[in-house]
């Protein structure tokens, strides 16, 4: 427990660490869910654990995976539905043109979130991957929105003590997604009820977005419900540590948190690929704790000042004496 929010993480990011080039992992991570979880169990102050639905939770080991949970006091934080990775959504899931694929994807979704209620979890995370275009011309975008927000809306509607989170993303698998911004994602779910966006910060600096901004716009529609951390070089989802890159980026994005009363879940969506992984989990939680204490010492008003005055320069200095001191 970090202040007043919980710290999470991906399961995967004690695996292996596969990537398209190498197809095995890179090692240094854990193969089964329990090599994982013994690592996980290593890290100070973590609180939960993300799992993907049919990879580490099923019909077959529901009560198995509450059970580890619960002897190793920790949470399951979400349950994510796999809507990427099986050859039927490779033209789409929820937006898919085939009315059959679109009702696997729906019915993948409440396995999900049976999943998460049968372990205590709150949340299911709605990543549409697969649903977007990669050719001129390949696409009907007013049919598609309105096949997408069907979906998400019937998704929502299964169960009400589920909540049902959209995750954005610019690109990949897809060439374009149809979900890939914070306005989009609001634009989305406006009028659908128990939804919520899981901003994941990589994913909106990848779009171009700034991500403070991202999150205070997310917040004012009441929708920034759950956060996945790390970082990158802008022109893809490196899934890098946090603050490795970005570091002055972060800094603003932690005082809107603070900012914006945010309390929930702080998950690391990280593939420390060649990296041990424990270091790389460690140092993430401690950069936010280091950023959140930056903050704090500060002062809220302090920060608010210098952002009513628009000036350049002195926020550039403060940047600089809350990073350093001087």
């Amino acid at each position: 427990m970090l202040d007043k929010f919980k710290l999470g993480a991906c399961l995967p990011t004690f695996g292996s660490c596969a990537d398209r080039y190498c197809l095995s992992g890179y090692g240094k991570g854990g193969k089964t869910v329990e090599e994982m979880m013994s690592m996980a169990r290593q890290v100070e102050d973590l609180d939960g654990l993300e799992l993907v639905g049919n990879w580490h939770v099923n019909d077959d080991n529901i009560d198995y995976m509450k059970k580890l949970f619960a002897d190793n006091n920790l949470a399951i934080c979400m349950v994510v539905p796999d809507l990427w990775t099986q050859e039927k959504w490779g033209a789409g899931s929820l937006a898919s043109t085939d009315a059959s694929v679109r009702k696997d994807a729906v019915r993948e979704v409440a396995k999900s979130m049976d999943w998460a209620a049968g372990v205590g979890c709150a949340y299911v995370d709605v990543w549409p991957g697969q649903d977007g275009f990669d050719y001129p011309l390949q696409a009907d975008f007013t049919e598609a929105w309105k096949r997408l927000r069907d979906g998400v809306a019937e998704c929502a509607a299964y169960r009400s003590d589920v909540k049902v989170l959209v995750e954005y993303k610019l690109k990949e698998p897809r060439t374009h997604c149809y979900v890939n911004s914070a306005a989009k994602t609001i634009l989305l779910l406006d009028g659908i009820d128990n939804t919520g966006c899981l901003l994941d910060i990589g994913h909106s600096m990848a779009a171009g977005e700034n991500v403070a901004e991202a999150a205070a716009l997310l917040a004012e529609f009441g929708i920034l419900d759950y956060l996945h951390l790390n970082d990158n070089y802008r022109t893809w989802d490196d899934d890098m540590l946090v603050a490795s890159v970005n570091i002055p980026e972060t800094l603003e994005f932690v005082y809107w948190l603070r900012r914006l009363r945010y309390s929930g879940w702080l998950t690391l969506d990280i593939f420390p690929y060649r990296e041990e992984k424990l270091p790389a989990v460690r140092n993430c939680f401690a950069w936010m704790k280091a950023l959140l204490n930056a903050v704090d010492r500060t002062g809220l008003d302090k920060i608010g000042a210098v952002i009513e005055t628009g000036d350049a320069n002195e926020a550039v200095r403060l940047v600089r004496e809350m990073l350093t001191g001087k």
